[in-house]
């Protein structure tokens, strides 16, 4: 019971903090100039690329070493299968589809944003279930040591999610959703981290096994979404401002990342 207490207030502050990253739509104009829409894709981009770095792929690595197997396999083994299931995803949902291959009714204009919800979406459940584990395993040891580690681990991801749910809200606003909308999509990404997280509070003793291929399967999901729709979006013949959006939200999800460990 502690430990789903703990849990349920930890990932609740990491979604708390991913709606308020959602918010900041409601201090963006209802349309910007071209340049800085390019920016905002390029920025979702950059948080993205290192998220799947140091919050997916480098955790995947450790945590499978940190269990006595071959680190690189899970975490190129789960990579590959999310990059090939977000492809897959893409060639069958006819809503992600370009206009001339969409089938009929399907609203038009819901392709990279569907995609980029999405990802982020999956990104957030093995950041949830690591919180969760984190808490599930101070309780069993009633330990004040490591219950301040998963505190200190909640806090960071928290902190981690502020960019990821504005990564999120504002190319969806500046896709032409109303702000509300446009938070509510932001903010409902990281509902799965306090779901995921009680889960595991709950099976912690099988989920271990397979977190590694979850936290690796993300990143590849995610890096899918980058490379084939954010990165293209974001490029604006005759300026640079795509890729310095790129850039900067590139370098503050890494400063986030090693500053919070």
């Amino acid at each position: 019971m502690n430990g789903l207490l703990w849990a349920a207030a930890g990932t609740g502050f990491t979604f708390f903090m991913t709606a308020l990253g959602a918010s900041v739509v409601f201090f963006m104009k209802k349309q910007s100039s071209e340049g800085v829409q390019k920016i905002f894709l390029g920025f979702a981009a950059g948080v993205m690329i290192a998220a799947s770095v140091w919050s997916l792929l480098i955790p995947a690595i450790e945590e499978a070493e940190q269990l006595g197997r071959i680190g690189w396999i899970p975490a190129a083994g789960g990579f590959a299968a999310g990059g090939a299931f977000l492809m897959l995803l893409d060639k069958f949902m006819p809503f992600f589809h370009p206009e001339p291959h969409r089938a009929e009714g399907v609203k038009q204009g819901l392709r990279h944003s569907a995609m980029l919800i999405f990802a982020i979406t999956l990104h957030n459940i093995p950041e949830g279930m690591a919180v969760g584990l984190a808490f599930a395993l101070a309780a069993k040891e009633n330990s004040s040591v490591l219950l301040a580690s998963a505190i200190a681990l909640a806090i960071g991801m928290g902190i981690q999610n502020f960019p990821e749910g504005a990564a999120i809200a504002m190319p969806v606003r500046q896709s032409g959703a109303g702000r509300l909308k446009a938070f509510l999509w932001g903010a409902a990404s990281g509902i799965v981290e306090p779901i995921f997280g009680l889960l595991t509070v709950l099976i912690s003793g099988s989920v271990i096994e397979f977190l590694p291929w979850l936290l690796s399967f993300a990143a590849g999901a995610m890096l899918y979404v980058v490379a084939d729709e954010l990165i293209p979006e974001a490029h604006l013949e005759g300026s640079r401002l795509g890729t310095i959006g790129v850039m900067a939200g590139f370098m503050l999800m890494m400063i986030l990342d090693v500053a919070l460990g």
